[in-house]
């Protein structure tokens, strides 16, 4: 049925050479990819995810809400090494508009997170309207993104201050080019955990916790709707969310 098993980079490919209409991963779920041409060798990957604490960080992004309740996107950064090279751009787009989503749907001074199936969207906005959003797994303590979202924004507003914020028409129009740089240094279990246990003022804000998306929207909204409407997503993205919808896997992400 199948040759070549072969383990690359954590992805496993299939070199098919028969009439198979079904393949499995050793987890045994199968996929189905419809009749396969005998006579043509095909490449499938396969991705497996494996158990165990990751503390994964997805995207970083910073906003800014104004007075109008909209939120402009001031800069991002993302790590989509996880997903499949030929989803990641309109996994990103969606990551995006999911967090401009979340911060016009969000008080000022306020701090919350969203769980989506495997994922948390943690949402921190200050009093000034600069919001950040962190896009992480399950395991990535929610203690250790807040601090993070916390120093990200003071550090940019800092570095690009508020008389600047209404002059940034796109992420290129901003100057701040620090957060792969801590991305990276979050990215880290071990690191991120000693940053966040040196002493510092008691938070008190309270953080809200919604279930799901869908549950932070106003009353009578749809993600649907709002997905259809929206002008940051492409044409291609919003077909990957049809086709993933159909088959129940939104938005895992998305």
């Amino acid at each position: 049925m199948h040759k070549n098993l072969i383990i690359f980079n954590m992805h496993i490919q299939f070199v098919v050479e028969n009439d198979v209409r079904y393949l499995t991963h050793h987890c045994g779920t199968a996929c189905e990819f419809g009749k396969i041409q005998s006579g043509y060798s095909y490449v499938i990957e396969v991705f497996v995810q494996f158990s165990g604490p990751s503390m994964k960080i997805f995207s970083l992004q910073v906003f800014h809400k104004g007075s109008d309740g909209k939120a402009k996107a001031l800069k991002s950064t993302h790590d989509l090494s996880s997903f499949s090279f030929f989803q990641r751009s309109s996994v990103q787009e969606f990551m995006i508009f999911t967090g401009k989503l979340l911060v016009e749907r969000s008080a000022l001074s306020s701090r919350s997170s969203v769980k989506e199936n495997e994922y948390f969207c943690h949402i921190f906005i200050r009093q000034d309207g600069l919001a950040g959003i962190c896009i992480t797994d399950a395991e990535y303590q929610q203690r250790i993104a807040f601090t993070m979202l916390r120093r990200i924004l003071d550090d940019f507003a800092i570095k690009v201050p508020p008389i600047q914020w209404a002059q940034i028409k796109t992420e290129k129009d901003c100057t701040y080019t620090g957060l792969p740089e801590l991305l990276m240094k979050w990215q880290n279990p071990r690191e991120a955990d000693a940053m966040t246990r040196v002493q510092e003022e008691v938070e008190e804000t309270k953080v809200v916790l919604h279930n799901t998306i869908q549950s932070v929207l106003e009353r009578g909204e749809k993600l649907d709707d709002l997905i259809a409407a929206s002008e940051g997503l492409s044409n291609q993205s919003k077909l990957f969310y049809t086709q993933a919808r159909k088959m129940n896997k939104c938005c895992s992400w998305v």
